[in-house]
């Protein structure tokens, strides 16, 4: 079952347990995927993207973000 639940910068801070800001600074130097959407000039991700792509991130084995 695909998660298509939308999630901010927030959201993603928590799942990987980092502040908002740091997320923020993530896409500004394109180390966060593109939105999957852009409602009132804010960015949106899937769930699944941000799973994903936490998944991929260097340094991350073995650590999991709240689910």
């Amino acid at each position: 079952m695909t998660d298509r639940t939308l999630w901010s910068y927030a959201d993603i801070a928590a799942h990987i347990r980092v502040q908002v800001d740091t997320v923020r600074s993530y896409r500004k130097h394109g180390h966060l995927p593109d939105p999957d959407r852009v409602e009132g000039g804010k960015p949106y991700w899937y769930a699944d993207t941000i799973r994903a792509w936490s998944a991929r991130r260097p340094g991350t084995r073995g650590r999991r973000g709240p689910d």
